[in-house]
């Protein structure tokens, strides 16, 4: 059986319907000898001639013609086939996977979720959540929520705005104590910690609290279950203040200081966002995530901070 390359039929059929090899190669973009050349692989592999020259026009034989009637009917399929994918990417219908970290997840994108209910029915969402951050150039996520600028060059990345982050305790973990009043006696007041437990002690210091892998006293590197702790009065913990007033009865400690400024970025591959769907989901994450960014800034106005 003859295998025909495609390139080869295009080349042809533009031959046929401009009449000369140089208004051919103009249509499809190629120098005149590349063309000259696919046409005459295709008749080597045809084994026909397909054009006669007549004058300074060529014409197709009648090989020609019989090969021209298929070459159309896989252009128009050719055709259907772009067209029909044009439409699905266009279609904000489908499924678009989103990344984030377990604690954004949880309670943060239930907001996000329910916009894009109401926004974007037919689109069908699918959450990683996970502290790992998900490879987008091999399609592990469509869109993902990071705390880092991301490097690769084929990625688009918008950045949101920065969420305070601050230490807190449940009402009833206070209930008989002292009240930490220092940087100092948060770092030895019981504070849940992630894992790595060295790497977080290490990034309490550059903040100014001061702690041992030994002061803590609950390790994970499940930010939901330590906030659940915290929650429970096992323990003091620091979390996003966006997620700590969607949790009643938790106090924040030492409110002089001004947290931990998290930066929040909107992060998507480029081809992706090209597509109609993913787009519509992007737009809506960036605009609620957006609202929590701003409702954090007035609170800290409102706050003198």
């Amino acid at each position: 059986m003859v295998s025909v390359d495609w390139n080869q039929l295009r080349a042809f059929a533009a031959t046929v319907d401009c009449g000369t090899l140089s208004s051919a190669a103009r249509r499809l973009g190629l120098t005149q000898p590349t063309l000259s050349r696919q046409i005459a692989a295709l008749e080597t592999s045809l084994g026909v001639a397909l054009f006669a020259r007549v004058g300074k026009r060529l014409v197709p034989t009648e090989a020609g013609l019989s090969v021209m009637h298929h070459a159309r009917t896989m252009a128009s399929a050719a055709d259907a086939m772009a067209l029909a994918a044009a439409g699905q990417a266009q279609e904000v219908a489908g499924r678009v996977t989103i990344s984030a970290t377990d604690a954004i997840a949880a309670y943060l994108l239930p907001d996000i979720v329910r916009a894009l209910r109401q926004t974007a029915p037919q689109i069908t969402l699918t959450i990683v959540a996970s502290n790992a951050l998900s490879d987008l150039r091999r399609r592990e996520a469509d869109i993902a929520i990071r705390h880092v600028r991301p490097l690769e060059p084929d990625l688009i990345a918008r950045l949101i705005g920065e969420m305070p982050a601050h230490v807190y305790a449940a009402a009833a973990w206070l209930e008989g104590r002292d009240r930490p009043a220092t940087l100092a006696e948060l770092g030895k007041a019981g504070m849940l910690a992630f894992e790595p437990a060295e790497s977080f002690a290490a990034h309490l210091a550059t903040i100014g609290i001061p702690a041992q892998v030994e002061d803590f006293p609950i390790v994970s590197e499940n930010a939901v279950v330590l906030w659940e702790m915290v929650r429970q009065g096992l323990g003091i913990g620091i979390m996003l203040e966006a997620v700590a007033k969607l949790t009643p009865g938790m106090v924040r400690l030492a409110p002089d200081h001004a947290g931990i400024q998290v930066p929040i970025w909107l992060v998507s591959h480029r081809e992706l966002h090209t597509s109609r769907r993913v787009r519509v989901v992007f737009d809506t994450m960036a605009e609620v995530l957006a609202r929590h960014v701003r409702k954090g800034r007035s609170v800290r106005r409102s706050e003198g901070l």
